[in-house]
């Protein structure tokens, strides 16, 4: 059983998630090496393509320093997969209780997604304290996450916005209190892994964790 709360603190530790569509295992390997080079040893596989769970497993067999979770997962076969697959985490883009249920039910570390307060409260209800905040930018940015959880200011919640982040928003995002860390594709697009564009992928990845460390610890 995975150690829910330890996974997710490893996980956002880095503060920024790269969240990455990839639609090959042949891409996995130099994928996982392009990150790891620029110090960032996290990485969200999406479900939106058939080889997200070959993938997965494919990375946490041979780089066991990386935090490998699964994006998009919407129903119990693909929870089941990431699971079994190794992923140490699994973030959707909404809230679903059966997902919660069934997560709870395998000690699976589960970021649902949440954009009302009627979300927020329905994850409170079962015990979830962070939440995946999507899409952050075209739902109205920070001050519609504060809007929507300043009700629950209380229950010490901590919010993963995707959608619309970028290199350029990073550190307004990383500044709010309630945020945990962001998630970006911008880091690893789907384009630069079928280009292989490796060294693009390298300097995006090292120019987000700088930004992220020159917020989070700026005496560092």
């Amino acid at each position: 059983m995975i150690d829910i709360e330890n996974s997710l603190l490893e996980a956002t530790a880095f503060g920024v998630i790269p969240v990455v569509e990839v639609d090959g295992v042949a891409e996995a390997d130099a994928l996982a090496e392009s990150l790891l080079e620029a110090g960032l040893g996290v990485v969200e596989v999406t479900f939106r393509t058939h080889a997200a769970a070959e993938v997965i497993a494919r990375i946490v067999e041979r780089y066991p320093d990386m935090i490998v979770g699964a994006g998009t997962v919407i129903d119990q076969r693909d929870l089941h997969r990431a699971a079994e697959a190794g992923a140490r985490f699994a973030l959707a883009p909404g809230l679903s209780p059966r997902m919660l249920d069934l997560a709870a039910e395998a000690g699976f570390a589960y970021v649902p997604g949440a954009m009302t307060p009627s979300d927020l409260q329905a994850g409170i209800e079962r015990g979830i304290r962070t939440f995946k905040f999507f899409p952050a930018m075209p739902a109205g940015g920070i001050p519609f996450l504060r809007a929507i959880s300043a009700p629950f200011a209380l229950h010490g919640l901590r919010f993963i916005p995707t959608g619309g982040v970028s290199v350029t928003n990073l550190g307004e995002w990383l500044r709010e209190p309630a945020v945990a860390a962001v998630g970006g594709t911008w880091i690893a697009s789907r384009a630069m892994i079928r280009s292989g564009d490796w060294a693009g992928i390298r300097r995006n990845a090292g120019e987000a964790l700088r930004m992220a460390r020159e917020v989070r610890d700026p005496a560092g």
